[in-house]
């Protein structure tokens, strides 16, 4: 594996725990205290905001031009930056139910709407992922000579830091 392959599935492996977290917290939603419900929600909404949509964000903005070049096609990434744009919606979706929960308390509607966006964003998240290191990630290690993984490493570390 080179610096840049190794490096981007490090960071994959850093922010899996946290999706794990989407899948429990859908699997105890109505049977876990409205309190402990609230916390997961928040930690989880800032999960998504302060380091899932950057990381996609970065990805859009580096990495992903670097693959459709590489591939030879614009359009290449088209359906992962697709990915993203649902991440993003469905985070938005996540932080206007967390609202209700909080404001109106947790009803069966909401219960099974707070289950389908966390599935859903687990779901999504885990396939994305797989995606790109078994397909981009692959394909740049063959493909992209060293001295270009090297300055996309440092323009993707540049991305991460400035959100």
């Amino acid at each position: 594996m080179t610096t840049l392959t190794q490096q981007l599935h490090d960071e994959h492996a850093h922010l899996l725990p946290h999706i794990e977290t989407m899948r429990t917290v859908a699997d105890t939603v109505g049977q876990t205290t409205p309190e402990t419900l609230g916390t997961a929600l928040t930690d989880l909404q800032l999960f998504l905001t302060d380091h899932l949509i950057p990381h996609a964000e970065a990805e859009d903005r580096t990495l992903y031009p670097v693959i459709a070049r590489v591939m030879g096609a614009a359009e290449a990434t088209a359906t992962m930056s697709r990915d993203h744009v649902e991440v993003g919606r469905l985070a938005r979706e996540l932080s206007t139910l967390r609202e209700a929960v909080d404001r109106d308390g947790l009803n069966d509607e909401r219960q099974a709407a707070l289950r389908r966006v966390l599935y859903g964003l687990y779901t999504l998240v885990k396939v994305h992922f797989a995606k790109e290191e078994e397909v981009y990630l692959p394909l740049l290690e063959k493909r992209l000579p060293a001295p270009e993984a090297e300055q996309l490493l440092a323009e993707l570390a540049q991305a991460s830091h400035h959100q």
